[in-house]
């Protein structure tokens, strides 16, 4: 029996952070993770529950060549991406590691947004668009700038709300669908509390990627293999690996040979993604040069509509009807708001979480391979 063909436990999915947290923690253990580390996050979750990432390391410690896994960059996209994690450790897999090639696992980079249902981290920035140089001017996005107000409106129903909403459809037939898109998620720096704001310094999660670069001493290696789990865009259940990297980049033609003709390129136009700014590659090739080889896994849920409107709510919810951070967590608002925004990126239907397993552990297969090559 291969890997692909091994059962699937629906089981590796929790429903919340602290039980996803529990289940990786724990088959990390029964596999004999040989370094272990916890970065504490400083605030706590919504049950009062401490928040932090775990980072699990298997193999040789010395080995060149490293295959990374990350969930949760975007917060309430970790459902899945734990829940692949886990799958690959419950099924023995760390024993299948290629001689002189090591498995580091990132568990909820991003713990706040999981543990809260948001995609952004406490200081509610896109940890995505988070990793621009912040001694230089901030990429602009006039579009945004031009819909800033329309895309979180103060109100969700009721003339500005309608307002707002007919801006967006002028805008969208004025410029067309992919400048709408690039205006409304590739990355602003002007608004925050809105969608896709990458920040004004680094945040919490970007200064845990960094500490764990530099812990586990990945500046050096040969190559360095990420797959970052993402949910929301594309068909459903599928598992696009996105390659984010320039054009003309080494870790292009390496990403296209290991992960075949599947893999796409926003900065080519062939992927369910726009180009964007300020992605978490960026960070790691500022640490790792060349050496890094980075793919998002991006599993497709609903149509795109249905997920503005699902984060516009809790944009909302969080800038307009409580922007102290007081939210009221058993509200009945609250509630409809998070279940909605966590359906959207974690359908949860078992034909849906047995295709990320089967596409999670192919892609982490192709990822060995490749590095088991070079």
């Amino acid at each position: 029996m291969t890997a692909l063909d091994a059962p699937y436990d629906l089981a590796c999915f929790a429903p919340d952070y602290a039980r996803a947290r529990e289940r990786f923690v724990d088959l990390a253990r029964r596999q004999a993770a040989t370094d272990a580390r916890y970065y504490a996050n400083p605030n706590l979750g919504p049950a009062g529950e401490a928040l932090g990432t775990d980072v699990q390391w298997f193999g040789p410690a010395d080995a060149d060549r490293v295959l990374v896994t990350i969930s949760a960059t975007h917060g309430v996209e970790g459902f899945s991406g734990s829940g692949a994690q886990c799958d690959w450790l419950a099924g023995a897999r760390p024993g299948w590691l290629p001689a002189g090639v090591a498995a580091l696992f990132i568990h909820a980079i991003n713990p706040h947004g999981f543990a809260w249902l948001r995609r952004v981290t406490e200081e509610g920035v896109d940890l995505n668009r988070n990793f621009i140089d912040f001694d230089q001017p901030a990429p602009e996005n006039p579009g945004y700038d031009a819909l800033a107000e329309d895309l979180v409106p103060p109100e969700l129903s009721g003339p500005r709300f309608e307002a707002a909403e007919a801006r967006i459809a002028i805008y969208r037939e004025t410029h067309g669908e992919v400048a709408f898109q690039v205006a409304r998620c590739g990355g602003q720096y002007r608004h925050p509390g809105g969608m896709f704001h990458g920040g004004t310094a680094p945040t919490w999660s970007r200064r845990t990627v960094e500490s764990i670069l530099a812990d586990f001493r990945l500046a050096g290696r040969r190559q360095v293999a990420v797959i970052d789990f993402h949910t929301g865009l594309g068909p459903y259940g599928y598992g696009e690996p996105i390659c984010a990297h320039a054009l003309d980049a080494p870790a292009v033609d390496r990403a296209r040979a290991w992960y075949g003709p599947s893999l796409t390129e926003p900065n080519r136009g062939t992927s369910s993604s726009v180009p964007k700014v300020g992605t978490s590659e960026l960070g790691w090739e500022r640490s790792l040069g060349d050496a890094v080889t980075y793919v998002a896994l991006e599993f497709g849920t609903f149509a795109p509509e249905a997920g503005r409107r699902a984060l516009r709510e809790d944009h909302w919810l969080h800038l307009h009807a409580a922007p102290d951070g007081a939210i009221d967590w058993n509200g009945a608002e609250t509630r409809r708001i998070k279940a909605r925004i966590k359906r959207h990126y974690f359908p949860a239907t078992p034909d849906w979480l047995q295709m990320v397993l089967f596409r999670s552990r192919q892609v982490i297969a192709q990822g060995l391979a490749g590095l088991a090559a070079v």
